[in-house]
């Protein structure tokens, strides 16, 4: 009984910056229950690599090019994602930056715009697009990467504009939760740590007292892998968490308890 909770066969699940790091772990995960996963990347050489990935793990994916920060080009690619496959009933939204370690006195307007271009913009528009076609069928289910940087302020790096997105992230589930509970479409989100992928790649290979400092931070004394990140990832979209929508899922290695 609980087991079959988990099975996605036949699902169509759609990751955005599902080429590599995290996102790239959320599709493996999920084409491991059984969902027909397709990559959405903004970079054709890193969608390739991660659709190679998971077929050398043995599974298959589609990849279509997406830009997440352009509306008409996300509800565009949604379309076409419905006319290809029929439905959408998964969607995870992971595409993000950070570009951390700019004090706030001295962020210039595009890094900030950048920033919440992506991490925020992209994630309505994504939510916005997608959900329309869940909604039309009843059901779907929505999982947003935020971040631990959506509750607390990171130390040492100086990264508010990032922070800030998070939060949104965080909050803009909450409301469409709200929205969408009683039209069949569930919409939760993660919060990790710092997990071992590109995007913190400054901080363990340039930073050695970045990386202490986290570490020191961090109950567990560890940062996360993507995997750890896409275990619950799967659990949200799956039926195994079909009483939850508006959660916002602490996964921070105890980060957040100090």
């Amino acid at each position: 009984m609980y087991m079959k909770k988990y099975d996605l066969s036949g699902r169509v699940a759609v990751v955005t910056g599902g080429g590599r790091g995290i996102g790239l772990a959320c599709a493996q995960a999920l084409a491991e229950a059984g969902g027909v996963v397709v990559i959405a990347e903004v970079d054709a050489a890193v969608a390739a690599s991660g659709k190679a990935e998971l077929e050398a793990a043995g599974f298959s994916a589609d990849v279509v090019l997406l830009d997440v920060t352009k509306p008409d080009d996300v509800t565009r690619v949604a379309d076409d994602i419905v006319a290809r496959h029929g439905r959408i009933d998964i969607l995870v939204n992971n595409a993000g930056i950070a570009r951390s370690g700019t004090p706030g006195e001295e962020v210039t307007d595009e890094h900030w715009l950048n920033v919440i271009d992506v991490n925020l913009n992209g994630v309505f528009w994504c939510c916005r697009a997608f959900g329309r076609h869940m909604l039309e069928r009843g059901v779907g289910a929505v999982v947003n990467i935020g971040s631990m940087s959506g509750f607390i302020v990171n130390k040492p790096q100086p990264q508010s504009y990032y922070n800030a997105s998070k939060a949104a992230v965080h909050h803009l589930t909450r409301s469409l939760a709200a929205e969408w509970g009683a039209r069949g479409v569930r919409i939760n989100a993660v919060a990790p740590t710092y997990i071992e992928t590109p995007l913190t790649k400054f901080g363990m290979e340039e930073g050695g007292d970045l990386y202490r400092t986290w570490i020191e931070m961090t109950p567990m004394a560890r940062i996360g892998q993507p995997d750890e990140i896409a275990s619950v990832v799967l659990f949200l979209a799956s039926d195994a968490a079909s009483l939850m929508t508006g959660s916002i899922v602490l996964a921070d290695a105890g980060y957040s308890c100090w």
